[in-house]
């Protein structure tokens, strides 16, 4: 009896030990809880999964804020980024991939990212940036009720392009204008006629050179030499990865170049009516928070433009090419 006694006053007591582990673990945090710094152990972890289609200042830039902004709302979330490296079919196993490893949504950064994530998936929700023309595209619409699972920002202000194109006539006294841009991203098409059509109004003949990859760039811009009096390079991926090709070009026989990105002026554009792309890709993050906290839908959340246009001037270029900077442009001098 005695044994027998002494077996159930130790096994009650060791489960007593195993008991008040138990509720000692539960009052703590788990490790992933500690390292997220929230209060709830179970906070669920996004998967988002981002598509850019080629490096270069702008897009990382976009990239960034859109990042920053996930970082702002506290969410959880794990990435998964695929870079084409402005290769097309690159582009499109990159879609492909992100669909097929069960992300919560994807933010696709320029034009083509965006066009080749909407043809592989209607089910998870897209966000873009860094894309011109969001309804010519066919990711949308429309700019104010998409109607599917992609939305995003633009990176056409209306004004941009107008304010680059008086300037060019008022200021520089441009007659014909060199473009050269990537024919095959439909984003550069569009850009080009909304061009030719504000370059009619002031008298501004254009003369395009396509080119297919970034290794043509300079060899195109070189064709303009002799037949035109200032160049735009707008925002085409293709070019602008390559811009320093024009510029080289450009500079040295003193051809002014108007860009369509502040990070181009920095890189030696003489000028540009923009905005910062860090804005932009973090809106988009903005919009990503709301469809992942607050359960939005995507085709409720209306297409943004960019905000805070703004008209910078890099003064090593003007003086570089013999180009006064006035007062009266009222711009941001970049040295």
């Amino acid at each position: 009896m005695k044994k027998g006694y002494k077996k159930v006053i130790f096994l009650l007591f060791a489960a007593m030990l195993v008991l008040a582990a138990c509720g000692s673990k539960d009052k703590g945090d788990s490790p992933e809880t500690s390292n997220a710094g929230s209060s709830s152990s179970d906070e669920k972890t996004y998967k988002i999964g981002i598509s850019q289609y080629v490096e270069h200042p702008s897009l990382n830039a976009a990239t960034e804020g859109f990042k920053k902004a996930l970082e702002d709302s506290g969410l959880k979330v794990e990435y998964k980024i695929e870079n084409a490296q402005g290769d097309s079919s690159v582009n499109t196993t990159v879609a492909n991939n992100l669909v097929a490893g069960g992300v919560d949504l994807i933010f696709a950064n320029a034009t083509p990212s965006a066009q080749a994530v909407a043809a592989a998936t209607t089910e998870i929700p897209v966000l873009f940036t860094s894309v011109t023309d969001a309804v010519g595209a066919e990711l949308v619409t429309s700019m104010e009720a998409p109607g599917g699972n992609v939305t995003g920002t633009v990176d056409t202000h209306p004004e941009a392009i107008p304010n680059t194109v008086k300037f060019l006539a008022e200021e520089l006294g441009t007659k014909k204008l060199g473009m050269v841009f990537n024919s095959g991203e439909q984003n550069s098409r569009a850009q080009v006629d909304i061009v030719k059509a504000e370059a009619k109004k002031v008298g501004i003949e254009v003369v395009e050179a396509s080119v297919s990859t970034s290794a043509e760039v300079k060899q195109a811009t070189e064709s303009l030499v002799g037949k035109v009096d200032s160049i735009y390079i707008i925002t085409d991926n293709t070019v602008v990865t390559a811009l320093e090709s024009v510029l080289d070009v450009a500079n040295d026989k003193k051809i002014p170049v108007m860009v369509g990105e502040l990070d181009s002026v920095e890189r030696g554009g003489l000028g540009a009516f923009g905005f910062e792309y860090t804005d932009i890709g973090y809106e988009a993050g903005e919009m990503a928070v709301k469809i992942l906290k607050n359960g939005a839908k995507s085709e409720d959340i209306a297409v943004a433009y960019p905000k805070n246009l703004k008209f910078k001037i890099n003064k090593k270029t003007a003086e570089q090419i013999g180009i006064d900077i006035k007062d009266g442009w009222k711009a941001e001098v970049v040295e």
